[in-house]
């Protein structure tokens, strides 16, 4: 059996010129070198050291983080730093092929909720007790903010328990808040035809392109997002469709639509009128370049950068009408629900906007029922009456 040499502390030893120390954790031997010199007072600080790790190791207190803290060139330590969430977080992000402002969602999750508290955990001592607490602890601004972030960080957990780094999700388990209820505000049609007549009267000929631009909003349901990026080339008036196949996102044109699916879209007399008149508008212009977009602003570029653009002057002009204050992109609720109560197919509807039918339906549930309820209810199959027990 070994001996450790005459004199020395238990567990310290002097190799090679440098002090060692040697101890258990985690059911395996450890053997860390300390930059003290091997002097007699070199040897008691290693001692005290040792002693310290060993009383840490007792109470269940050494963990990762703090093996980390103690040994910082340790082998083993760069490894427990190189597996914290933070360092984990951020090279899963830099892998990823996903769109910007998908990147910048996760960015904004992970630096202004995930980072302040587990930064600088190990991932393989988070566990779903210390999520459940965290969820607790933070203030969230909205319920929507938090599952949101809750997604997010799931996501991320799934990718390190794939490679090897986690042996389970800590999110498992953890319910996301429930979604509130859309409050859909619609405008009428009237309302519609009148915000859309006051943006053509506009005593500036070329803010009319803005008139023309919501009409066909009103009259489509695109998302504002597709018709600032949709392109005469992509318009059939022969066969009165349009090929949404691209969105603007952060100023910049990309090849998706919000859903990374492209569709064709049936276009009504009023999408084709507001269309002729974007043509006859480019045409007035007299500039002496191409206008590829069927919406170019009043000026600028030849797209609308940000549909943002569209709200400056909404809220005066909506006063000015005496119409209750919504965004404009209500204009895309407002065309989903003037088909609904116009009896169309709800599939067809769902083609057009692109979604599916279940989301059209659970968003927009309210405008299925009408007068016609109790014709439908009368194909419900019943028992004969059974006669009574007055007594």
């Amino acid at each position: 059996m070994a001996r450790k040499p005459m004199g020395m502390p238990s567990g310290v030893e002097v190799r090679n010129g440098s002090i060692r120390i040697r101890f258990s954790w985690n059911g395996s031997r450890c053997s860390e070198t300390l930059p003290y010199p091997p002097t007699q007072a070199g040897i008691q600080q290693a001692s005290r050291l040792r002693d310290q790790v060993v009383s840490l190791n007792k109470h269940g207190l050494l963990d990762e983080a703090k093996y980390s803290e103690l040994f910082p060139n340790s082998t083993k330590a760069l490894e427990v730093v190189s597996n914290t969430f933070g360092v984990y977080a951020q090279s899963w992000l830099d892998s990823r092929s996903i769109v910007l402002g998908t990147r910048k969602n996760y960015i904004v999750a992970l630096n202004n909720w995930w980072m302040p508290k587990l930064a600088l955990t190990p991932l393989a001592s988070i566990t779903t007790p210390m999520m459940r607490k965290l969820l607790s602890e933070i203030e969230w601004t909205t319920q929507q903010v938090k599952s949101s972030c809750m997604s997010k960080i799931r996501t991320i957990f799934n990718s390190a328990v794939n490679d090897g780094l986690m042996a389970r999700n800590p999110m498992s388990g953890l319910e996301l808040p429930k979604k509130p209820i859309k409050n859909i505000d619609t405008f009428t049609q009237d309302e519609a035809n009148k915000i859309i007549k006051y943006m053509y009267a506009h005593k500036d000929w070329k803010m009319h392109i803005h008139g023309a631009f919501i009409e066909f909003a009103f009259y489509s349901g695109i998302r504002l997002s597709e018709i600032s990026a949709l392109r005469w080339d992509m318009v059939d008036f022969k066969k009165k469709t349009a090929y949404v196949c691209r969105i603007v996102a952060d100023s910049e044109i990309k090849e998706r639509t919000k859903t990374n699916k492209p569709r064709y879209v049936l276009l009504n007399e009023r999408a084709l009128g507001a269309l002729a008149f974007a043509k006859k508008y480019i045409a007035m212009r007299e500039e002496d370049r191409e206008f590829p977009y069927c919406f170019p602003p009043s000026q600028g570029d030849v797209f609308n950068h940000s549909t943002s653009n569209l709200s400056r002057g909404w809220g005066t002009m909506l006063t000015d009408l005496g119409i209750k204050h919504r965004p404009p992109y209500n204009a895309r609720h407002t065309y989903a629900t003037l088909c609904l109560m116009s009896g169309m197919n709800p599939a067809f509807i769902a083609k057009q906007l692109g979604h599916s039918v279940e989301m059209l339906l659970s968003t927009y549930a309210q405008w299925l029922s009408n007068e016609d309820d109790w014709s439908q209810m009368s194909k419900l199959p019943m028992c004969p009456n059974l006669p009574q027990d007055t007594k």
